[in-house]
């Protein structure tokens, strides 16, 4: 017998609770949703609906996935950000909610040219391109094969011609000065990383999530940007960096040691220290 959409959601949804996940009815819906290619807002309207055989084993598939903690944007390939869809895929971060807080903050400056230093799916930059008409920017990332998602995030933006998006670590293959500097570098200690959910630990690229020179405090890539960032920077350009919950004291220090003007901690939505921004001291 065919099942509805409506049997096929409690199915999954009540096989996702026993495997351990968070928001595992939500995380149903968005599965089915895609398995259907439908908008989640529709699903209620189509919920006596027998699903025929091809989308309910896409469903089924999703789900397993799911419950092995895949995350939904990797299983979808897509996330939204700032209004807007990114193509995700396990080479890249999958963009979050909390870096939206660099967002707002970069949009309340002006600026013509930003780099983006670790750019992955290009969430940040391609985003700052969108809102800002006219201004160009610079996505560097280490990674070919997160490069290759922020181009295709580039085309589906309608930005690219205002992006270059170049292999770099950090600042190696960087040339000339930009009115703003951006990153949300990896900041995750290593032995941090086993207190992660799987869907972070399993799933997601290390490389984005633990500072190549690790001493245990995360801060290694923060070391990195400050030492070099006025060298790039326009006088009075902003540098913006995204930080962990209880990095914001230590990455002032860092700020304001390299010599940055009018530096701050910003807190994101739910009141935690998110973003810190210095001011380039007048050259």
């Amino acid at each position: 017998m065919t099942a509805t959409a409506a049997q096929l959601l409690a199915t999954g949804a009540a096989q996702l609770r026993a495997a351990g996940i968070d928001g595992a009815a939500r995380d149903a819906r968005w599965l089915l949703a895609h398995a259907l290619d439908i908008d989640a807002a529709r699903l209620s309207l189509v919920m006596p609906d027998p699903v025929g055989d091809a989308p309910a084993q896409r469903y089924r598939a999703f789900v397993d996935a799911r419950a092995r903690h895949q995350p939904v944007a990797q299983i979808i390939g897509t996330r939204e950000f700032w209004g807007r869809r990114f193509r995700v895929t396990r080479d890249v971060l999958d963009p979050r909610p909390e870096t939206e807080t660099l967002i707002e903050a970069a949009l309340g400056l002006e600026f013509a040219t930003v780099l983006d230093l670790g750019t992955g799916s290009g969430a940040i930059i391609l985003t700052l391109l969108a809102e800002r008409a006219g201004a160009r920017g610079v996505g560097a990332d280490q990674s070919p094969a997160a490069l290759n998602v922020a181009v295709d995030n580039a085309r589906m933006l309608a930005v690219q011609d205002r992006v270059q998006l170049q292999q770099s670590d950090w600042f190696a293959d960087i040339a000339g000065r930009f009115d703003l500097i951006v990153s949300n570098p990896p900041y995750i200690a290593a032995q941090e990383m086993a207190a992660l959910s799987p869907d972070v630990r399993h799933w997601e690229p290390r490389m984005a999530l633990v500072p190549d020179a690790d001493d245990g405090t995360g801060l290694g890539a923060y070391r990195v940007i400050c030492a070099q960032a006025r060298d790039f920077l326009h006088p009075r350009g902003w540098l913006m960096v995204e930080i962990g919950g209880t990095q914001g004291q230590a990455v002032q220090a860092l700020f304001h040691a390299a010599g940055f003007d009018n530096v701050s901690v910003l807190r994101d939505m739910s009141g935690h220290d998110r973003v810190v921004r210095g001011q380039n001291a007048q050259q």
